[in-house]
């Protein structure tokens, strides 16, 4: 833990004189077991740490060590903390911009951002007078000044561009967007990441990561092809020992699949314990309304939580096509009467509906392109194609 705070800051100056940025994130990282060292808790580190480092480094190791003195204190300073660390990540920047043609130091500026969300959470959690998401949508200004430094990096070479901590920083901006329910504000991030030639330098780690959001992001947007696409890379190259982050991107990724008309198998959900959604996918398949209601008021606050909820309601339009299509098999006529829609729903045990009502779930099941047909008003019938009447909802 490098005892004196003499050690700590030679320690320091070595990292940034060997250019060793990995060594030199972990010396300004609140992971690091440094921060448990009682000597490195100043109110007012300044004069000794100029005596080691140079502009705007020591302002960087500065501000690091008013975090700890400010998160030591009881109870611990989480603004000031804060405030102290988003200096540190202004004196980041100015880093990048004086290093113009090295990027050795992109690994100090991962661990000065995180770190700089996590303070930021805890403020969330911890301090009062502020409107919820404040000082989230604080923090996520000052990354993106990091953000802008290594976009304008013009350089071709991929040794030693600044554009190789673009992914990072976005996927560091996408958790607080997400958090806050800011997600319009990932759209510029999507395009500078699409539009980089290093797009596909980047480590795969972050790859997955970014996928898993930008397939999110395109499942609240209705994109729900994109949306497999972008999660089913996540999951496919995401390490199985990682089974907590898999399971997460499934979370997202089955019911998107569910509402293309894929459904799950129970071993996949069994190894995720996810068994919900193969019982959601039961009353999907058998067409039992009622069934699926059951499942999803059980399970209202999981499918909250998840983010999933309106996601899943929307397969309850899948629920009832299917259950109409076997009334049309049993049937085996292009004229249906509604009458017998009615009583299909009265079977599986809505006994509340009503035939008006009844017109609306098919005329929304027309409007959707999951029914082709027509409603006839006039004779009380639903006609449908000759043709594939109820078109597969598979991609």
């Amino acid at each position: 833990m490098f005892g004196t705070v003499n050690n700590y800051l030679s320690g320091v100056l070595h990292a940034a004189q060997d250019y060793d940025g990995e060594s030199l994130g972990t010396h300004l990282s609140l992971r690091d077991v440094h921060v448990q060292n009682h000597n490195l808790y100043i109110a007012q580190p300044e004069k000794l740490v100029d005596r080691f480092l140079k502009p705007p480094m020591d302002d960087v190791v500065s501000a690091h060590l008013k975090v700890l003195y400010h998160l030591a204190q009881e109870p611990p300073g989480y603004m000031e903390a804060y405030t102290q660390q988003a200096a540190a990540c202004g004196a980041v920047v100015r880093l990048l911009q004086q290093l113009k043609d090295e990027n050795w130091c992109l690994p100090l500026m991962y661990r000065v951002c995180l770190d700089l969300r996590y303070l930021a959470q805890a403020c969330e959690k911890h301090c009062r007078g502020f409107t919820p998401g404040h000082v989230l949508e604080k923090a996520a200004d000052c990354m993106m000044a990091c953000f802008r430094v290594c976009a304008a990096d013009g350089r071709a070479s991929e040794e030693d561009t600044k554009r190789l901590g673009m992914m990072n920083l976005v996927n560091q901006l996408f958790k607080i967007y997400f958090r806050i329910n800011k997600l319009h504000l990932c759209k510029p991030l999507i395009r500078a990441i699409d539009n980089c030639i290093f797009k596909d330098s980047f480590p795969l780690p972050e790859q997955i990561t970014y996928k898993y959001f930008v397939g999110r992001r395109a499942m609240f947007d209705s994109n729900y092809q994109a949306a497999v696409q972008d999660l089913s890379y996540a999951f496919s190259n995401c390490p199985d020992r990682f089974a907590s982050n898999k399971r997460l991107i499934l979370i997202y990724l089955v019911p998107v699949k569910m509402l293309l008309g894929y459904l799950p198998s129970k071993s996949l959900l069994q190894r995720y314990d996810l068994l919900l959604f193969h019982d959601l996918a039961l009353a999907l398949k058998a067409g039992n309304v009622n069934r699926f209601d059951e499942i999803v008021r059980d399970q209202e606050l999981v499918l909250i939580r998840s983010g999933i909820y309106l996601l899943v309601e929307k397969l309850k339009f899948l629920v009832y096509r299917n259950l109409f299509k076997k009334v049309f098999v049993i049937r085996q006529t292009h004229q249906l009467d509604m009458g017998d829609f009615l009583s299909a729903l009265q079977f599986v045990g809505l006994s509340d509906v009503s035939l008006d009502e009844t017109h609306c779930i098919v005329a929304n099941l027309i409007y959707d392109g999951k029914i082709k047909g027509y409603i006839s008003h006039a004779h009380n019938k639903l006609v449908v194609s000759k043709q594939n009447p109820f078109p597969s909802m598979s991609l």
